[in-house]
């Protein structure tokens, strides 16, 4: 994982994040933002593993920029085929846990998934907010992408929300998103 690198500049802007320093951002922020999660029955511990394993399938299937509309046509398809390869790799019972994790991350149905995809979330606006929008300028991003893209923060952890919104407008007046 620490192979893979994302779109995403590290915080200080000095080179790209890789998958396993956003995972242990995502796991840390969850931690420390839990306090705001509005949802019932959130298992910590349960978005802990979700946050360590939500992008192990990208081993083998690569990082897709959330953004590109062409990279995303066959994501599922990739990350399924990567799931089925790396997840086989494990003793059984370990496979299987771990796979229906990422599943039930990926399906953003349960509270733990939908708290666990509002921090993975949060986690790059804040990071594109202490680049000046460096990733958002280079996929030409719009705010209405964005939104769109935060949108699990609104009910995972409303008390973030306005954060949310005020970095989003700030970011379009600083030219870091399109209007």
């Amino acid at each position: 994982m620490k192979n893979i690198l994302r779109q995403t500049l590290l915080a200080d802007g000095s080179r790209r994040e890789t998958d396993a320093e956003h995972s242990w951002h995502f796991a840390l922020m969850a931690m420390v933002l839990y306090e705001y999660c509005a949802l019932p029955h959130v298992d910590l511990n349960r978005v802990l593993k979700m946050a360590l394993v939500h992008d192990l399938v990208e081993i083998y299937a690569g990082d897709t920029f959330c953004y590109d509309q062409a990279a995303n046509q066959d994501k599922a398809l990739r990350e399924k085929e990567s799931a089925d390869r790396l997840f086989a790799l494990l003793p059984e019972d370990q496979g299987v846990e771990y796979r229906k994790l990422w599943e039930e991350f990926d399906a953003m149905e349960t509270s733990d998934a939908r708290y666990a995809a509002a921090i993975d979330r949060l986690q790059p606006l804040i990071n594109n907010l202490l680049t000046e929008g460096h990733t958002w300028k280079l996929g030409n991003v719009a705010a209405a992408q964005v939104y769109e893209r935060m949108d699990p923060i609104r009910t995972a952890a409303p008390a973030l929300w306005p954060f949310v919104e005020n970095s989003i407008q700030e970011s379009v007046e600083k030219g870091y998103l399109r209007p």
